[in-house]
């Protein structure tokens, strides 16, 4: 009879049914199954720095003069041009020492000059004192030669005389010769004290000058941390002299440093490509090259159980943008495979142990298992199951009502 169905019509017409109801989801972002040279990477993050650079210390002081405190320091990342101030410390403590040295050597002078003339109101005295001791010789002399006729004992008496006369000549001339050396040393003394305090006077006019620190050459000055409290040094902090404060980077050489670990270190070789992406120019990308691997392991920040190895990556060509102390993204390209199928990530779906992505007909979307390769950061590739330009979903192109639907049935 006209109007009904066999009972296979029947069957196929729910079958039919069941496949009408997985429907699309509109607007499924499509991707294409790309043939070419697939590069496996390793990405880690570093900080750019100067491959050389001068490094502008706090001075070396004498511990008499204190402490070295900040009083004035350039910003951080500022352009300085040859001779700017970079750097000043509190002078306070060396103006003060340059005051009493001042002071010292104001009275050593006055106390000189005094000594001077004392010392040759002293020689002038004796020199006097030589003189009579002279005339009472040249008379105990005349005496004596004049004393032919005199009696023995009274001849004796004058003879005495003349000895002593003699004696106190002798003692008078070499009191003159002592007090002579004697003003000497004290001379001597004297000038030594003030050679100190001028020595003393000079040293803190230098160390005044030490204390206003500029710029050898042009640059950017890029603060340094402090040892004591881990931050960027400023205004009011306290260093020891000779501790590195300032670094003026060499901005035509630069290295970004990665910390890579001990398990893939072994992958890492001299000579690897790497993209550089500033953190704080995400849309900026620079190219360099690994350029040394260190030979021994360092304990990774915070933890003393994982080991890293440093890996220093020349920067290819400089840029204004590309300032030491950035943080940066690396994507070390580690090998690359040509011909290679390969799709993006998201495009492959795991289910137990098998892989599959959702390919496009011209129907709509057959579910595909595939065969996976290596990856890297955004692809993966596709060793079987796909062809090159098959077009692919990128998300499940199937509604999560129609999932629960399918379950049902």
């Amino acid at each position: 009879m006209k109007g009904k169905r066999s009972p296979a019509a029947a069957v196929l017409l729910l079958l039919l049914l069941f496949a009408c109801s997985k429907k699309e989801t509109g607007q499924v972002p499509l991707g294409t199954v790309v043939k070419g040279t697939f590069n496996i990477e390793m990405h880690e993050e570093g900080e750019i720095e100067a491959i050389h650079s001068i490094n502008i210390s706090s001075p070396n002081i004498s511990w008499r003069y204190g402490n070295l405190k900040i009083t004035q320091l350039v910003k951080d990342g500022q352009e300085v041009a040859a001779g700017d101030t970079l750097l000043v410390f509190d002078p306070s403590e060396v103006q003060k020492a340059i005051v009493d040295a001042e002071s010292r050597l104001e009275i050593s002078l006055a106390e000189l000059e005094k000594m001077q003339a004392q010392h040759e109101s002293d020689l002038e005295e004796l020199k006097s004192n030589l003189e009579i001791s002279k005339l009472s010789q040249e008379i105990s002399k005349i005496r004596f030669e004049s004393a032919v006729y005199e009696s023995d004992i009274k001849k004796k008496e004058i003879r005495l005389n003349l000895d002593m006369a003699d004696i106190a000549l002798v003692q008078a001339a070499e009191q003159i010769d002592n007090r002579i050396k004697i003003q000497k040393e004290e001379i001597k003394q004297k000038n030594l004290d003030i050679a100190q305090a001028r020595g003393r006077l000079q040293e803190a006019h230098e160390t005044l000058n030490k204390l206003f620190v500029t710029t050898p050459s042009p640059g950017i000055a890029i603060i340094s941390k402090s040892w004591s409290s881990g931050n960027k040094f400023q205004v009011g902090d306290q260093c020891w002299s000779g501790f590195p404060i300032i670094q003026l980077p060499d901005l035509s050489q630069l290295k970004a440093t990665v910390h890579i670990n001990e398990v893939d270190i072994a992958k890492i070789t001299k000579g690897l490509k790497v993209e550089i992406k500033p953190d704080a120019f995400s849309d900026s990308i620079f190219t360099g090259v690994v350029n040394a691997v260190a030979n021994l392991a360092i304990n990774k920040d915070g933890s003393n159980k994982i080991k890293v190895f440093p890996v220093e990556i020349l920067v290819s060509k400089p840029n204004p943008n590309l300032l030491p102390g950035l943080t940066v993204s690396c994507k070390i390209t580690i090998d690359q495979i040509k011909d290679a199928l390969y799709v993006p990530l998201e495009a492959v779906h795991q289910e137990a142990d098998q892989s599959f992505v959702y390919k496009k007909t011209t129907t709509g979307y057959e579910q595909t298992e595939v065969e996976t390769g290596a990856s890297n950061s955004d692809f993966i590739i596709i060793v079987k199951g796909l062809s090159e330009n098959d077009k692919i979903a990128l998300v499940n192109p199937f509604t999560d009502k129609d999932k629960k639907e399918d379950e049902k049935k």
